[in-house]
């Protein structure tokens, strides 16, 4: 078919447009990827490396999320010949082909990477990820004074657990950081085997800067040899989302042996709304969620402990939380005496510094660095732990 024309000089200009050829009738529909104007470099490769298996040529595919990838990781097979690269806001992005397979890798600095394999047998899909993550990373290296931490997040692509490692000082370091009655129920808890456990939910509450956070990265050390230890970034989003909670409760399971198969503590920090006496109403099923996967029907099969801390009262928490059975231990962690702070100021010169009631860690930080405590009608309120 032909059409003309004219220009903007008035010159005929004379137009082919060809039809498609017919498909047949028994072909496939054809496969559409839209792209626009606002599509970066990165996300027209991931659009590309989807082709291959979108249309069927390459039916099979693997992927897997990396952390602690090693810099100089190639993540790809020497023979790959590369199609496309992309580096842009801290990503690079390697789209490459070999015989038979299509490989796309996107790696970001904070170590983290993405790999994804499209083949045409599932064997050879298998193979070239092999190839692509062998020797590619090393976890993060720990020692005395730290302890390997996982964190979770809902991302774009959904949840991720980003590993790292942080310092946790033993507990018997800081021992003299807690009150009598509370160092006692900690040491009970530090003390705590895989076989000993009991309850599945663990309560940490009390006023903020009272040392609940440090005690916790005391637990992730101690418990190490048989816990895992992650903190979940977004409590909210994790009982609010179903896929999100699957994904944290279930973990890996490639380790079919019960004995072997590590524990898992999940730690959730300042989560009043969650637990409060109207968490029902305010929170929809999040309670609900959370108290399935510590003793209802999620949690059944699952070697996961929970641990809470909250600035509210016991008495204000919501009775299903902190009823009998539940809890693997309900800690007030509160105020030192007076007599404690003194002893762990050991400094006679800020002792007007301290009240009859004591004082909490927070408070006693800021004596030792010289820092005048605020006045208690002039403390401002706040709904946060903080670091303690």
């Amino acid at each position: 078919m032909t059409m003309s024309r004219e220009t903007p000089q008035g010159v005929p200009e004379i137009l082919h447009l060809v039809e498609p050829p017919e498909a047949p009738l028994d072909a496939p529909p054809p496969v559409v990827l839209n792209l626009d104007e606002t599509s970066s470099p990165s996300e027209v490769m991931d659009v590309l490396s989807l082709r291959p298996f979108a249309t069927g040529e390459q039916p099979w595919s693997r992927s897997v999320r990396l952390e602690h990838v090693k810099p100089e990781a190639p993540l790809r097979p020497p023979a790959a010949r590369t199609v496309r690269a992309a580096n842009e806001r801290g990503k690079e992005s390697v789209l490459a082909e070999g015989e038979g397979w299509t490989l796309l890798t996107s790696r970001w600095k904070s170590g983290i990477a993405y790999v994804s394999v499209s083949a045409v047998t599932e064997d050879l899909a298998q193979s070239v990820m092999d190839e692509c993550v062998r020797d590619a990373t090393d976890p993060p290296k720990t020692d005395d004074a730290n302890v390997e931490m996982g964190f979770w997040h809902m991302g774009s692509r959904g949840p991720v657990r980003t590993g790292r490692a942080i310092s946790a000082d033993a507990w018997q370091d800081i021992r003299r950081n807690y009150t009598a009655p509370v160092a006692e129920a900690l040491d009970r808890v530090m003390s705590l085997t895989r076989e000993e456990v009991t309850g599945r939910l663990l309560l940490l509450h009390g006023p903020p800067g009272t040392g609940k956070t440090t005690a916790l990265r005391a637990l992730a050390r101690a418990w190490d040899p048989w816990c895992q230890s992650d903190c979940v970034l977004d409590p909210e989003a994790l009982f609010g989302t179903p896929s999100y909670l699957m994904e944290v409760a279930v973990g890996d399971e490639d380790d079919d042996d019960a004995d072997k198969r590590r524990w898992r503590l999940l730690i959730l920090e300042d989560c009043d709304e969650l637990i409060g006496g109207e968490a029902k109403q305010s929170a929809g099923q999040g309670l609900s969620r959370l108290l399935n996967l510590t003793d209802g029907m999620l949690g059944q099969g699952r070697d996961v402990l929970v641990a809470i801390t909250t600035n509210e009262d016991l008495a204000r928490l919501h009775p299903a939380v902190v009823r009998p059975g539940r809890c693997l231990a309900q800690i007030e962690v509160g105020r030192l005496t007076r007599s404690e702070s003194l002893a762990w100021l050991d400094d006679t010169s800020v002792e007007g510094e301290i009240g009859a009631d004591g004082a909490t860690l927070a408070e006693l930080v800021a004596l030792r660095k010289g820092e005048k405590a605020p006045e208690a009608e002039s403390a401002p309120s706040t709904g946060t732990g903080f670091y303690l």
